[in-house]
């Protein structure tokens, strides 16, 4: 299984309390998320977000319906969290969410490890599509938290 890690790190200017609160609400996964995905949560809401939790979702990955269940193995108030995934479309998923309150605003930082499966078959998948659509997805994810928490529409 080869591992691979996408980073990205943004400022939102907002206060620290309402960006870690805003991404600790399960609710905004779908704000988050684009269209394409038709992404979907299943597990009925408000989710006590805390070490443990558990959420399912529905999704489509290249119009293939998906089901996946993910479990908060981390959770720090005001600091960070940690996903990953009990069932899903991936080998391996750990999304690692950092959260730093700096003089200009605070420093949300994502760092997801991540395989795909079936051996060389998933090697091939990633360099043709899942690298690029997850560089898509946390580009979108980028705009919509400058949209949603700054009030800042990116053309």
């Amino acid at each position: 299984m080869k591992l691979h890690v996408l980073e990205r790190e943004q400022l939102v200017r907002a206060p620290a309390e309402r960006v870690f609160a805003f991404f600790a609400d399960a609710r905004n996964l779908e704000a988050l998320t684009p269209a394409w995905l038709r992404f979907e949560i299943l597990t009925p809401l408000p989710i006590a977000m805390g070490k443990g939790a558990r959420i399912d979702y529905r999704l489509r990955i290249a119009g293939i319906p998906v089901r996946w269940r993910t479990c908060i193995t981390s959770f720090e108030p005001g600091r960070g969290f940690v996903d990953e995934q009990v069932r899903g479309p991936y080998a391996l998923w750990e999304h690692t969410h950092r959260f730093e309150a700096t003089d200009r605003g605070v420093l949300v930082a994502d760092r997801v490890r991540y395989a795909l499966p079936f051996g060389p078959l998933g090697t091939l998948a990633h360099g043709v599509w899942a690298h690029s659509a997850l560089a898509r997805i946390f580009d979108f994810r980028r705009a919509r938290v400058r949209e949603l928490l700054e009030g800042i529409n990116e053309p």
